[in-house]
């Protein structure tokens, strides 16, 4: 699921060089008509691939749980804390991407193409960061946090050196580490929510992932408005610094995520309120037997009927016995109401 979900932050990536490249030697219009022919490949995938698989789960008659509802989850402290944490991962590209080529262009003096191919090195160390991430995760999973919070904090220190680069290519080396950064956040969270629904909530993960994407939609949405401000009102440099001292604030509270994996409760509908240790209900297993004669019978083999015997209570012995507290095993002799 992280490898499938950061390819999200993986078309952020891909979508400055392809655009400026296209839009100045093949003209305006090319990438949009090329991306309106890929969304229509896909939406002909999906008919032919998710369709035919919804079909065949409802004639097997599959019904999904019901899911936990939404503002549920957003009160969740865990959840909470990693959809922060994808906002304020994705504020650097989401600040960046649309004041950079303009400070490159009074800095660098930088064509339109090179603007935006300055993202596509960046490619390969997002790559590399998904591959760290997942391999880790297979020998180390609790250490997910940790990669997150290295991650944040590698954005942020280096937001503090892009506006002191002055060269096209030195410039690249901080982007590459911002695009780490961010598949290492990408990468160890989005697994990390349906780990949380599995711990706390029902295993049903849609409502999860939505307030994931509802994290991406909030930076990208306002990150574009605030960044043009802050650069015209202030500067660039400043627009950094505040990307850079977010990233570096935030970083820290991923560390609260380090007591999810010893979490043992799970809770229930009605008690959310109660920490409720609760675990998986046994197996039932049932055995089937037709009677035949008064014997049970299974697999054409006979199994003789277990004896019942009558436990046979020794009054004398309980009369010898030691004096009780309890009135049905005292002596009788010993009952204030018996004159005899």
């Amino acid at each position: 699921m992280g490898i499938a979900l950061a390819f999200i932050s993986f078309g952020c990536l891909v979508a400055p060089p392809f655009g400026g490249f296209l839009y100045q030697f093949a003209g305006k219009s090319v990438p949009f008509i090329i991306l309106a022919l890929i969304c229509l490949f896909d939406g002909f995938l999906l008919l032919l691939i998710m369709r035919p698989m919804k079909a065949k789960e409802a004639e097997e008659g599959k019904q999904k749980p019901e899911a936990t509802p939404m503002w549920r989850l957003l009160i969740d402290p865990h959840i909470a804390c990693c959809a922060g944490a994808l906002v304020v991962a994705n504020i650097s590209l989401a600040f960046l991407e649309p004041t950079i080529s303009k400070w490159m262009a009074e800095t660098m003096d930088a064509a339109e193409w090179q603007q935006g191919m300055i993202w596509l090195p960046a490619f390969f160390p997002h790559v590399a960061g998904v591959v760290v991430c997942v391999q880790t995760a297979k020998s180390h999973p609790e250490w997910q946090w940790a990669l997150a919070l290295i991650g944040l904090a590698l954005e942020g220190i280096s937001c503090f050196f892009i506006p002191f680069c002055t060269s096209y290519f030195l410039l690249m080396l901080p982007i590459c580490v911002i695009c780490f950064g961010i598949a290492l956040i990408d990468t160890a969270l989005l697994p990390t929510l349906g780990f949380i629904v599995d711990k706390k909530f029902t295993s049903v993960y849609g409502s999860v992932y939505a307030i994931a994407d509802i994290s991406y939609c909030a930076a990208y949405a306002f990150g574009p408005v605030v960044a043009g401000w802050v650069v015209e009102n202030w500067s660039f440099t400043m627009l950094n610094i505040i990307v850079a001292v977010i990233s570096l604030i935030y970083a820290p509270a991923i560390y609260f995520l380090r007591s999810m994996n010893s979490l043992s409760f799970k809770y229930e509908a009605g008690n959310y309120e109660e920490q409720v240790q609760c675990g998986e209900p046994p197996s039932k297993e049932y055995q089937a037997f037709n009677m035949q004669e008064g014997k049970p019978v299974q697999n054409g083999q006979n199994y003789e009927q277990v004896a019942q015997q009558e436990t046979e209570m020794n009054y004398q012995q309980q009369q010898q016995a030691e004096p009780s507290a309890n009135p049905f095993r005292a002596d009788p002799s010993s009952n204030p109401f018996n004159r005899r």
